[in-house]
C-alpha cells in the first residue's frame, strides 16, 4: 500500500509503451508538467489499455514498473478536460485501477481530510 502523501499523476490517453526511463521522464516533464525526480508516481498506459508503466524516482535512480495483462484491459481515462494534460489520483485510486476496478463505478464518501498547512482549532 502506498502512503497517502504520494502524489500520482496519470497521463490520460495512450502512451507509446516502447518508451522507457528517458522517454517517460520526458513525458513527465514535458506533457504532464512535473519533475520526474520529485519522488511522485507517473502512470502511463498504451492504446489497447492492456499494458501500463509507472515511473518513480527513489532518490538515487529511476524505477520503471510495468504490467501486461494477459486478458482484459485497464479502465484508463482516455480523455481529460480540455487543456488538461494529467489527472491527479490518490494512491488508493491507482490501486483500484491496478486491481481492475472502474473508478466511474466507485463513489467516494465525503469526510474531512487535513489539507497541508491546515491547523485544527480547539
Amino acid at each position: 500500500m502506498l502512503p497517502p502523501t504520494v502524489r500520482v499523476s496519470l497521463a490520460p490517453g495512450p502512451t507509446d509503451m516502447r518508451k522507457s526511463f528517458d522517454g517517460l521522464s520526458g513525458l513527465a516533464r514535458g506533457v504532464i508538467g512535473e519533475d520526474p525526480l520529485s519522488g511522485h508516481l507517473f502512470a502511463f498506459c498504451n492504446r489497447a489499455r492492456n499494458r501500463l508503466k509507472i515511473l518513480f524516482w527513489d532518490g538515487s535512480g529511476l524505477w520503471v514498473f510495468a504490467k501486461r495483462l494477459e486478458k482484459g484491459t485497464f479502465k484508463w481515462p482516455s480523455r481529460a478536460e480540455e487543456g488538461q494534460t494529467r489527472l491527479e489520483l490518490t494512491p488508493q485510486e491507482l490501486t483500484l485501477i491496478l486491481d481492475g476496478l472502474d473508478l466511474g463505478d466507485v463513489s467516494k464518501r465525503q469526510w474531512w481530510r487535513r489539507v497541508s498547512g491546515e491547523r485544527r482549532v480547539g
